[in-house]
């Protein structure tokens, strides 16, 4: 039975990492489905999110939940910045330059962080109120706030996509990226849209840093460490799939889990063997338009 609880809690701490998983494709899948740019940065600025949370800390005193909704936007702002001085110049480009301008963007903020604050990692504690939801039963436990990312996570994935999918303003974006003349022509600003689009997505990294960053030390490789396995994520659900993004990160996580417990030393390649069969069974993804 305590082998059986142990396997389980395995399990639940695989998903819980999915949805660090789910909320960055998230952020990947709308600013390539909306915007058609590979966005190589994005780990980085998951990384910028975790040491705005930090720094907000450390020098201003500001807590946990004041850099839940200040980080985002303070690292959201600079992707607006980034987007208009640079990406907003490669549109009507094709997609590698794209990929090439926001790798090196990313080696370039790695760089910077790891100068001023070394490469050693930053502790970074949960507020103590999250104690009173960890789940123990024998030899299952899960802090309680990995359920706190859990449920977040969830949340947040899901009011993304219903924004996107069933609102004004989400139509409004799929039509600016598929016909921007036309929506332009109904008095629309397409241009700064797109600018707040990828202000967003950045924001959506920032805001998954911020909840990683107690889970994970603070520190300049945290978001290389992650970004190569989301990008598996949002090619196993279909590039620019918003839906295909979330559902796949969470079963993503689940199958860590459960890779695991069988088989420990695969936990970290499982998710690139998924990838290859479905490039070979389903190129466009699982979720993913042909």
């Amino acid at each position: 039975m305590d082998d059986l609880l142990f396997d389980l809690q395995l399990v639940a701490l695989g998903i819980s990492n999915g949805a660090f998983y789910a909320l960055l494709s998230l952020g990947l899948a709308v600013i390539f489905g909306m915007l058609n740019v590979i966005n190589f940065a994005h780990g980085a600025q998951f990384m910028l999110g975790a040491f705005a949370a930090w720094g907000l800390l450390r020098y201003a005193g500001i807590g946990y939940w004041g850099a839940l909704v200040l980080a985002p936007l303070i690292i959201g702002a600079l992707g607006v910045a980034m987007e208009r001085l640079m990406i907003s110049r490669l549109y009507k480009l094709d997609h590698l330059y794209g990929l090439l301008l926001t790798f090196g963007c990313a080696l370039i903020i790695e760089g910077l962080i790891r100068n001023n604050f070394g490469s050693s990692g930053q502790r970074y504690a949960p507020p103590a109120m999250f104690g009173s939801l960890d789940v123990e039963y024998g030899e299952f436990f899960l802090p309680g706030y990995r359920v706190w990312v859990l449920v977040a996570g969830t949340v947040i994935c899901l009011a993304t996509w219903l924004v996107i999918e069933k609102t004004k303003v989400g139509s409004y974006l799929r039509a600016a990226t598929e016909r921007p003349e036309l929506v332009q022509a109904f008095g629309i600003n397409v241009p700064l849209m797109m600018t707040l689009t990828y202000g967003a997505g950045v924001a959506l990294a920032a805001l998954a840093g911020v909840l990683a960053a107690p889970v994970y030390s603070v520190h300049p490789n945290m978001g290389a460490n992650f970004i190569i396995t989301v990008f598996a994520v949002v090619v196993i659900g279909g590039m620019g799939s918003i839906l295909g993004s979330v559902v796949t990160g969470f079963l993503l996580g689940f199958v860590q889990g459960i890779t695991d417990l069988v088989y420990s030393e695969a936990s970290q390649t499982v998710v690139f063997v998924i990838m290859a069969i479905v490039l070979l069974t389903r190129p466009a993804g699982l979720f993913g338009r042909a």
